[in-house]
């Protein structure tokens, strides 16, 4: 860190006066602004134990600047409403048959607060099965085999948009858990996909998080060491970027699920709410931020852009 330079007489006077102008224009410019919201997990660094995090542990960065944090709500109690959509991949090998009772058992376990959907990803678009439901039982007869047929998938991007974008507000938090091999067998495999951004973008915007866990897709496709190397690198910045968790152990089947479920049940009991003024721009889209605790053994976890609104 520099040291600063020392300045005497005069010159000490009118530092001090700008100095004073500066501190109240920045004192102004902090406490205006848009007010956006962000669903944030705390994780620990290191072990289970995870640290109470409160309002004032809470620090958000545009770029240089520091954002007020108007707002901190833990999402349990009478704010724990949540909206699950599981995601399964059409196009999955049938050996996931193996895995659906440890999906089943999760669904059992959530809250009556949780709101199960179940969705098949299907022809590039989402096929419904059960509409978010807090009947836990009819939620988990939803589930299905798989088709195991590799012309159910263009794209699983392509589902993703579609559940998102028929998907309505509401005021609780919505999350997705898809189930796939992440292989986009319509945009091939590479560095940069248009359409895993797409799908990125469109969570960001929707406020959406999604997690996912990786599963064997049933073609040529789905054996390709390249190709499955892509799907999982797609998979895993598809939750990165919108705040959620990617699952999977090498490449091949799971032995079981439950563990990843476990997990995922543990990370939906441990997010807030995270209300902050926002710098509008001209045009409304998505900007960066960063979140930094100084709580010991705490990470904050969230989507990387957010939605905001232009300025007027």
């Amino acid at each position: 860190m520099r040291k600063p330079h020392l300045i005497a007489g005069p010159l000490l006077a009118a530092a001090a006066l700008a100095s004073g102008l500066w501190s109240a224009v920045a004192q102004e410019r902090s406490s205006t602004g848009v007010p956006v919201h962000v669903v944030v997990t705390v994780e620990p660094r290191h072990g289970s134990n995870v640290p109470v995090i409160n309002r004032e542990d809470v620090m958000v960065y545009q770029g240089r600047d520091r954002a007020k944090v108007t707002d901190w709500i833990p999402l349990q109690g009478e704010r724990a409403g949540l909206q699950l959509f599981i995601l399964i991949d059409d196009a999955a090998s049938t050996s996931l048959g193996s895995q659906l009772e440890d999906i089943r058992q999760f669904i059992s376990a959530q809250p009556s607060t949780t709101a199960i959907g179940v969705a098949y990803m299907r022809n590039g678009t989402a096929e419904v099965l059960q509409n978010p439901t807090n009947d836990h039982t009819q939620a988990a007869k939803a589930l299905r085999l798989p088709l195991g047929d590799a012309g159910a998938s263009t794209s699983p991007y392509f589902s993703v948009v579609d559940l998102i974008k028929r998907w309505p507000e509401g005021p609780v938090r919505r999350e997705i858990l898809m189930v796939s091999d992440g292989i986009d067998r319509f945009g091939g495999s590479g560095p940069s996909n248009p359409y895993v951004d797409s799908a990125i973008e469109e969570a960001r915007r929707a406020g959406v998080i999604i997690y996912s866990i990786y599963t064997p897709g049933v073609d040529h496709y789905g054996h390709s060491f390249w190709r499955m190397n892509w799907g999982q690198n797609y998979l895993s910045q598809l939750s990165d970027e919108t705040g959620g968790e990617s699952y999977y152990l090498g490449f091949g089947a799971p032995v079981s699920f439950a563990p990843y479920l476990d997990d995922l049940s543990h990370r939906l009991t441990r997010q807030y709410l995270l209300t902050f003024l926002a710098k509008p721009e001209r045009k409304a889209g998505l900007q960066p931020f960063k979140l930094r605790t100084e709580v010991p053994n705490a990470e904050l976890v969230a989507a990387d852009r957010v939605y905001v609104p232009a300025g007027t």
